[in-house]
């Protein structure tokens, strides 16, 4: 217990930044979705699309590979082998001449970082439980969420100065210092003794282990829900502020200030879910989500696009939500299964992010000319989340009863 007292700031931003590498080779490329589309051979918004999409999709996958070898050889060697397929991605993307080489390019880029992503969350849950856990991944999502606040400014910066390419080449810096970082003063949070043995049975054993926890599972699903419906504002973005809206030179702003709305939200979670807990946040924060998407839906139900400073309000108000949403979803899964931490994260974040990347593909599909679709979909995986958490409700008061 007296470990969870005591946090220091250096094991925050350490673990922000692991997450962070995620972040800006996301968001700093989407103001060069256009560009890069455009030198691949690229022809419609969809395709471009993918290009953040798919990255994702590596992602969920990568973490069945990193996780349950995590839980076996420790955390620190596989965060390391995975920087080294993100490097290997990396210079895919830069030097390809081929769109599809570039989507899997992304693919094997997304597999790479499943590893500090996802294992980034099993030290916290090594180290740390409960609603105090949820308050650490709150103020690491906190930190985190400074990356896509400037990322898109960033990617612009490097574009006009450089060329597209250059992004490329400054993700692959960036994560080389924080590696080096995390390998001069980050110790390993799995000690030998705690370590599973590594076999061919592990990952079955560990999935069957998860689904014992009815409670992972719901919260995993419901992760998936947020996380597909956001990763769709994630792909679409540019679309929607540079074409529909002509607002290409704003659109680093508006996307940062949209981020900033997230941050204050992670904050006040950090400041609050100790005298709340995650689960009653989580829970409201839900219905926010749902409520706030359905009365777009009802208000702008002609597909007529509304003013932007409308538009930004209902996102800013979306996106605060969201805020007390991915911390506390991703630590009530996390919390049954301090037993597999390792394998537990790389389960609840292969079925959340496998689940999202369908759904953000399919919507984002019909995001052309208005933000309706969007909305639609924000609400359509809003009250799917809320009847989840209701069905858990209904289930727990049975079992007490």
């Amino acid at each position: 217990m007296e470990k969870q007292k005591k946090v220091k700031f250096e094991f925050v931003a350490l673990m922000a930044s692991l997450m962070s590498i995620v972040a800006l080779t996301i968001d700093a490329l989407l103001p060069a979705l256009p560009e890069i589309g455009a030198s691949l051979g690229a022809t419609s918004s969809s395709q471009n699309q993918l290009l953040i999409t798919m990255i994702f999709l590596g992602i969920g996958f990568g973490q069945l590979i990193f996780g349950p070898i995590s839980d076996s050889f420790g955390r620190k060697p596989i965060v390391y082998v995975g920087f080294l397929i993100f490097i290997i991605a990396s210079i895919i993307c830069v030097t390809t001449k081929n769109y599809e080489m570039m989507l899997f390019g992304r693919i094997l880029q997304g597999i790479g970082l499943s590893s500090p992503r996802s294992l980034s969350t099993s030290m916290i849950r090594d180290e740390f439980s409960g609603d105090y856990m949820a308050k650490i991944l709150s103020f690491v999502v906190m930190f985190f969420i400074l990356v896509p606040i400037i990322a898109p400014m960033f990617g612009q910066f490097l574009i006009n100065l450089f060329n597209w390419q250059a992004i490329f080449y400054f993700n692959l810096i960036f994560g080389l210092i924080i590696m080096i970082w995390f390998w001069l003063r980050q110790p390993e949070t799995l000690p030998k003794e705690k370590r599973i043995k590594l076999s061919p049975h592990l990952f079955i054993s560990g999935t069957k282990e998860f689904l014992k926890h009815k409670e992972s599972v719901a919260f995993t699903l419901v992760s998936g829900f947020i996380t597909g419906s956001f990763m769709v504002y994630l792909s679409t973005s540019q679309q929607i502020f540079q074409e529909q809206y002509n607002l290409a030179e704003m659109f680093p702003y508006i996307f940062a200030s949209l981020a900033i709305s997230i941050g204050f939200a992670t904050f006040l979670n950090s400041q609050l879910v100790e005298r709340f807990g995650m689960m009653k946040i989580a829970y409201y924060s839900t219905l926010a989500y749902a409520f706030i998407s359905v009365l777009y839906v009802i208000l702008f139900s002609s597909g007529q696009n509304p003013s932007i400073y409308t538009l930004i309000s209902f996102l800013a108000l979306q996106f605060f939500a969201v805020g007390f949403l991915f911390g506390n979803l991703r630590a009530l899964a996390m919390q049954p299964l301090g037993h597999i931490a390792g394998i537990g994260a790389a389960i609840n974040g292969f079925f959340s992010t496998v689940l999202a990347v369908p759904i953000a593909h399919y919507i984002g599909s019909f995001v052309k000319t208005s933000v309706l679709p969007l909305f639609i979909g924000f609400s359509i995986f809003g009250v799917l989340s809320i009847l989840v958490f209701l069905i858990l409700k209904r289930k727990k008061r049975l079992i007490t009863t």
